[in-house]
């Protein structure tokens, strides 16, 4: 419990008028709570006594209602301010997840799994939630209830009686400490569950086509079934454990009520006590049953959200593997790769081996191999998003480590293999490159990318939905609104990572032919496995197994006996590039 407060002990600083301020307002509330039980005790002993005129008895019953709505107004008030707090940080939480998930390096992203990571941005800051919220009231509520209650108790009544009858109060506690860190184990491994039950979900949503396809729809649903046993035991675990806490409270404060009964009468039966006392510290005997059953819920929540908070600071203490301390400018795009190699954090291999390649700024690079041969992997490097290997990657004479991520980034337009495009409009897709661009520079990036005949054909036009990932638009479409993304952006050095793949030899020749007239002077670095594409470049290497094997231009490469010849042979003799072997 106290663990847990201590992890937010940030927060606490920043807002500690408002926490002063419901600590204020429970300690008053909590005084007036005990007015009521004394007034009924006194009212009691004046009817015994004869005492009572009706006077007194207007004056009892103004003091109660005054006391009973005071009460209910400051209840309002702590309530608002916790459970805003609450809310509040939670917020706070789920912006630094984004944040953090923005700027961690793939390696991280490799090693975690998406269902997982969505658990933690849901599920744990739900949790987090009901600690910082309920389980602080429950901890300033039930503690400042119960310390005044049995300090009127002692004072106002019989300390005696008071000992007496909160004996067992010590075993709850220690019985409830220890199911508390038994919740907070299994409260943790139930939360990994559901991450792995997340993941499978969306595996099997992103997947239906294929599992219809191959006709595993009982295969998918046994797998999905046995994670879902797997998260509902674990989960169940924990519920076993929490059913624990209320009839454990129930027992203590029996056995409390049992004492205070039997040692209370023999007190009112020596005249040390009178009953309107009895009756009194009874009801407020009663009353210890909300503090004492809280402090069992108490332990519950404040355990799960201790449980979620260190998940979420497990991601919140990533350090990002690629530095970005680095503040060096750049005002050309003149890129060397002198010996380079590279390996990724996950691999047993060298992913690239002693590559150099020498480009000018204005100038195209084409690159072509195999499948598997390290193309992408060349490109990673250009984008910072790994850490460095050895040797050197110089971009305008600067070391790229030199340079900021930011930075180099916004000089850089990328289209990946993946296509990944947004649940929202084409428009907003294609501005997503440059949210500032005019109308006319989005129809010369739709032009260029030979989208606009499809965008003809489209009911809506730009305002046409594309789905959630583009499920709406055909590969082709996907990648042309991806390239228009990147155009619009006009950058200084534009990579398309295989970009081409999807569209006709015609609608190819376009775009390319569309490229090298705009981005006359600006350096651009296409992968492909169609000689088409690149047969243009200035230079063209060609990878095999993260090696430059071969390295030249078009007209010179075609000539000699090697891989890139062979595929230019195929390709003029019918074939479109692809590998063969």
């Amino acid at each position: 419990m106290f663990s847990y407060l201590s992890k937010l002990k940030w927060y606490f600083k920043q807002h500690k008028l408002r926490y002063i301020m419901i600590v204020l307002l429970l300690v008053a509330t909590n005084i007036l709570e005990v007015i009521p039980p004394q007034l009924i005790g006194r009212t009691i002993d004046a009817i015994n006594l004869e005492t009572l005129t009706f006077e007194m008895m207007w004056i009892i019953f103004g003091i109660f209602m005054f006391s009973v709505i005071l009460t209910y107004i400051m209840h309002y008030g702590w309530a608002y301010l916790l459970f805003g707090g609450a809310y509040k940080i939670e917020s706070i939480l789920r912006m630094k997840l984004m944040q953090k998930f923005l700027t961690l390096s793939p390696s991280f992203y490799e090693k975690n799994k998406t269902g997982d990571l969505m658990a933690k941005a849901t599920n744990d800051l739900r949790s987090v939630n009901m600690a910082t919220g309920f389980g602080i009231i429950t901890l300033l509520d039930s503690t400042t209830f119960m310390i005044t209650i049995i300090s009127v108790m002692a004072i106002t009544i019989s300390w005696q009686l008071t000992l007496v009858a909160l004996l067992p109060l010590p075993l709850l506690i220690i019985i409830e400490v220890q199911l508390g860190r038994m919740i907070h184990k299994n409260h943790t491994k139930a939360q990994e569950a559901f991450g792995t039950m997340n993941e499978s979900a969306l595996e099997v949503v992103e997947g239906v086509r294929m599992t219809r396809s191959y006709v595993q729809e009982d295969a998918e649903k046994e797998r999905f079934k046995g994670m879902t046993t797997s998260y509902l035991n674990k989960f169940m675990t924990v519920a076993k454990l929490e059913a624990l806490f209320q009839p454990l409270t129930i027992f203590v404060v029996s056995m409390s009520f049992i004492i205070a009964f039997g040692y209370g009468a023999v007190l009112v039966n020596n005249g040390t006590m009178t009953v309107g006392e009895v009756v009194s510290f009874n009801i407020y005997l009663n009353m210890l049953i909300w503090p004492m059953f809280a402090l069992g819920m108490l332990f519950n929540v404040m355990q799960r959200g201790n449980a979620s908070l260190d998940r979420i600071n497990d991601v919140l203490d990533k350090e990002d593997d690629v530095g970005d301390d680095a503040s060096e400018m750049l005002s050309d795009t003149t890129i060397d790769f002198d010996e380079v190699s590279f390996k990724y954090p996950s691999s047993h291999r060298q992913n690239l081996k002693n590559v150099t390649i020498n480009l000018n700024s204005g100038e195209s690079l084409g690159i072509v191999g195999k499948t598997g041969s390290g193309k992408t992997t060349l490109i990673k490097q250009l984008l910072k998003i790994y850490p460095p290997g050895t040797g050197q990657l110089v971009i305008d004479g600067i070391n790229i480590t030199k340079l900021n991520k930011k930075e180099l980034r916004e000089k850089i337009g990328y289209v990946s293999q993946e296509n990944i495009l947004f649940s929202r409009t084409v428009k907003e897709n294609i501005l997503f490159g440059n949210p500032n661009a005019t109308e006319a520079e989005l129809e010369a990036a739709i032009v260029n990318s030979a989208f606009d005949s499809d965008l003809a054909r489209m009911p809506k036009g730009l305002h046409t939905l594309v789905g959630e990932k583009g499920v709406a638009l055909s590969g082709g479409q996907k990648q042309r609104i991806s390239i228009a993304r990147s155009l619009i952006k006009d950058p200084d050095i534009l990579i398309l990572d295989d970009a081409l793949s999807a569209v006709d030899a015609k609608t190819e020749l376009r775009i390319i032919n569309n490229i090298k007239e705009t981005r006359a002077g600006k350096t651009t670095i296409i992968v492909t496995h169609r000689l088409s594409a690149v047969q243009h470049a200035d230079v063209i290497v060609v990878l095999d197994d993260g090696e430059i094997v071969e390295m030249g231009r078009h007209s010179t490469l075609s000539k000699k006996d090697g891989w890139y010849s062979e595929q230019n042979r195929y390709y003029l003799t019918g074939g479109d590039g692809d590998d063969r072997n």
